[in-house]
Parts: structure tokens; sequence; C-alpha cells
């Protein structure tokens, strides 16, 4: 979200339509969604960005393009992946507990070349036009207690709680991005703020010199014999 107390990032099916108050990152991977959800680009996107009122606005030209990404080696990949997926599980198992809810399945007709395409069983596809039937699954409320209970089950209420499962989730997420970066964990923003922007620069030298035109020597015509003294 744009505007939000918290800055907390969700998986979004491929037929979800954001609005102009929601940044969608076109990416699939749980190592990226981990980056993001990192107490460091938190941090950075808190000092960053701009407020409305009393609540905090993400600027994606300001919070993400400038962030300094680390490079990490392929195993410290793997643990901010395995951090992340772990994190969005629990919270997914305490949004839509599994025994308040069931899982049903939709029908409707929908184009091949359309945003439903991937829940289209293929057996059902009119060859001419293209058509057939989308089968989603989602998740609803087993009946109307379980809803009433559903309702108070949102991410902000999650972080406003915050229970110590959470905690150790989002420390041990924290954790494998600093060190992908070969910082200690228990950096103070004061620290991670300062040698981000440290790094930050670092990419801009780089990415600069990277751009500058290689300087080549003039080429002088060959002088004449009366010329040469």
């Amino acid at each position: 979200m744009r505007h939000s107390k918290y800055r907390t990032f969700i998986w979004a099916d491929s037929v979800f339509i954001p609005d102009d108050g929601v940044f969608a990152f076109a990416r699939d991977d749980d190592y990226f969604f981990g980056l993001l959800h990192s107490r460091l680009h938190e941090i950075w996107a808190l000092k960053q960005g701009t407020h409305l009122e009393d609540r905090p606005r993400y600027t994606p030209n300001t919070c993400f393009e400038t962030f300094p990404f680390p490079r990490p080696t392929p195993a410290q990949e793997t643990a901010i992946a395995a951090a992340a997926k772990e994190l969005n599980a629990l919270r997914e198992r305490w949004l839509n507990p599994p025994e308040w809810t069931v899982e049903k399945i939709l029908e409707f007709p929908g184009s091949i070349n359309g945003p439903w395409s991937r829940y289209i069983a293929a057996q059902t596809v009119d060859a001419k036009t293209g058509v057939g039937t989308v089968r989603y699954p989602r998740l609803e409320p087993k009946d109307a207690e379980c809803a009433e209970k559903l309702k108070k089950r949102t991410l902000t209420n999650l972080y406003n709680e915050r229970p110590a499962w959470l905690v150790l989730a989002h420390k041990k997420l924290d954790a494998a991005v600093a060190a992908a970066y070969g910082w200690p964990a228990d950096l103070t923003d004061e620290q991670i703020l300062e040698k981000l922007l440290a790094l930050n620069l670092e990419r801009a030298a780089e990415e600069a010199s990277a751009k500058k035109p290689e300087k080549r020597p003039k080429a002088q015509r060959e002088k004449q014999a009366e010329e040469m003294l």
C-alpha cells in the first residue's frame, strides 16, 4: 500500500488488478519478497519515503529504486528465500486458519488469452472461440461464526498484536538479509542507514563509471617529408 501504518508485502494472484494506492512488483521469488520485507528495507523506506499526515508513504522512486540490494552467494539467497517463505506461511496460517475456512471452486467462462488463462481447464476449451471453463480455487469461511472471526484477521491487526512467533520469524529473515550484506544482525537503525547510504553511493559511482565513454587517443595523420625537421 502507498499509505499504511506498516510496510507489509503480500503475494497477489496474477488476476489481481491493483489501483493507484497499491504498488505491485512483478516478481514471483521468495528471495525478492524477503528483501522487501526485511528490516533493512523498512528502515530505508521510512527514511527515503514521504508522509501523508501521520502515515508513511512508500514512494518507489525514492524507496525502491535507490535501495542498494545485496549481492548474495547462492547459499545466502536460499537462506533469505527460506526465511521469507516461512514468514509468509505463518502469516497465512493466522489470516486463514484451516479450521475456519474451506476451499471452494468458482466456475465461469474465460478466454485462454485472458487474465484467467492459467485456471482454465484444458479439456473445456472451445477450439473456435478459445473460451473454456475457469476453475478458480478460493478460501471461504466455513460458516457465519467463522466469517465473523475472520473479519478480525487482518495484517494490520496481526502487526498491532505482534505475537512472539511473528517477531521471531522477522528476526530470522532480518539475520539472513544482513548476512547477505556481510553485516551483523544487531546493527542499530542509524548504523543500517549509514551502511546502506555508503553502499548506495558506491553503486552510483560504479554505474557512472560504467557509462563514462572510454577516452581514446586522437588519431594523427602521417607527416609528409617536407614537414619533417
